[in-house]
């Protein structure tokens, strides 16, 4: 059987797949390693078992008599660099994302290329430290410089996946342009901050996604793509199946709300409100809209058991009540006091304690967490929406399961098709899809993502 095989990396998860032609899953393999430390002492990916991981799980689907592998690609978180010396080999650890980025540094940075505002508008890059990668090199540089001056190629995460089967370093569009502070959008080229640092020299040839390069093992050709970003790659299933726009609404621990067909440039307020850029396959701009919902819900599910004095997991079992329903509907204004979550016009998050007095049941208080979560959402929805005119939402992730979430954004909505799919092979699938580089019909989504067109419940 010809095959595509596909990494899909989490930072939890290690994965690897099979697809046969019709993009159908044939085999998998699963991994989780320990975490390293980095030379800071930082938790980090322990890239050099990582990288024999890959090396030994793509030989062994190799030399599996059942299949030909007559592809690779790889689907990978992003906001990470690899940086390699002259040899090929790691100059430095896989620096986490999430590592605190010292003050000093960004201060530097902001003193020599702001206004923060006007940086972060036209990178289409919120602030964030680490996880503007881009700012991982300024950093590097400065505060690292013996292993800055042994870098000869930059390359994400995917790229560095890519890199260890072909031999090729490359740039790639979906990494580039996930908030990295890196690119330019209006001008469609690097900032002028990654000239004057000389930085655009650590940078490969950008290509986009669809780029493959074929690679002899043994007797057998294999086409290597250049790996993906995994929120871009699990958005082209539903673009190459799609003739009209839709949103994208991927749930899951942070909420992403995704629109392809967005011409409409970022200001100031969007940015604020962590509405951001990503980048397309093709290097169009993707418009993003971030928000930490499932971290949210994490928080007030322990809260709300602890309070009503029931188990953690009796959160997953509370139904939709109408009576419930239509009590909550004299509540106008917030009652959760967000954690993670910051309510538009916010200048801090609320420290204030959450009433739950007023609330005679755990369900009772669950229904109206779920109301105003979907509230939240919805927020955020509109502003990945921008001005497009777009009335088809896909709701993919972990809350779709959630059949209170969904009334209540149905029921926020109106006018809105709103269908839940269920594919937990999304980002892998893209990256499939994405070394193939063909379109495919409506009847795709049909087949391998189970749609369900969802309606406020009876109330």
């Amino acid at each position: 059987m010809d095959v595509t095989a596909i990494f899909d990396i989490g930072k939890t998860n290690k994965k690897f797949f099979l697809f046969d032609s019709e993009f159908r899953e044939v085999h998998r393999a699963y991994s989780r390693f320990e975490e390293a430390t980095d030379d800071d002492g930082a938790p980090c990916d322990d890239l050099q078992q990582l990288t024999a991981w890959m090396k030994k799980t793509f030989a062994a689907a190799l030399a599996d008599p059942r299949f030909t592998v007559r592809r690779l690609n790889f689907s990978t978180y992003g906001a990470s660099f690899v940086h390699l010396d002259e040899h090929g080999k790691p100059v430095t650890p896989l620096y986490n994302y999430l590592k605190p980025m010292p003050e000093g540094v960004l201060q530097s940075f902001m003193d020599r290329y702001g206004p923060s505002a006007e940086w972060q508008a036209q990178t289409a890059s919120p602030l964030m430290g680490m996880l503007n990668s881009g700012l991982q090199l300024y950093w590097l540089k400065y505060q690292k410089p013996a292993q800055f001056a042994k870098i000869r190629w930059s390359l994400h995460f995917p790229q560095y996946c890519a890199y260890l089967f072909s031999g090729k370093a490359l740039t790639e569009y979906t990494s580039i342009g996930c908030h990295t502070g890196l690119w330019h959008f209006k001008e469609k080229d690097y900032h002028p901050w990654v000239y004057a640092e000389g930085l655009h020299r650590l940078m490969p040839p950008l290509c986009p996604a669809t780029t493959a390069t074929a690679v002899r093992f043994g007797s057998r050709e294999v086409r290597i793509g250049v790996g993906i970003h995994d929120s871009s790659s699990a958005l082209l299933p539903y673009i190459l199946a799609n003739e009209e726009p839709f949103l994208l609404l991927s749930t899951g621990t942070w909420s992403i709300a995704l629109n392809a067909f967005s011409t409409q440039i970022l200001n100031e307020e969007d940015l604020a409100n962590d509405c951001l850029n990503f980048l397309r396959v093709d290097g169009m701009p993707v418009r993003a809209a971030r928000l930490f919902l499932g971290n949210e819900y994490k928080i007030w599910a322990r809260k709300l058991a602890q309070y009503y004095g029931k188990p953690y997991e009796a959160h997953r079992s509370v139904a939709f009540d109408p009576g419930i329903h239509q009590q909550l509907r004299s509540i106008t204004e917030p009652v959760f006091q967000w954690e993670s979550i910051r309510r538009p016009g916010e200048t801090a998050q609320h420290a204030a304690e959450t009433p739950l007095l007023r609330f005679d049941s755990y369900e009772a208080a669950y229904h109206q967490l779920m109301r105003e979560l979907a509230q939240a959402q919805c927020q955020s929805l509109k502003l990945a929406q921008g001005k497009s005119d777009i009335r088809k939402l896909y709701i993919d992730g972990g809350f779709v399961d959630n059949s209170l979430f969904l009334h209540y954004l149905a029921e926020m909505l109106p006018g809105y098709a709103l269908i839940t799919t269920a594919s937990p092979l999304g980002s892998a699938l893209g990256a499939a899809m994405a070394i193939h580089n063909r379109v495919v019909d409506p009847e795709f989504i049909l087949d391998h993502f189970s749609p369900q067109l969802q309606k406020p419940l009876r109330t």
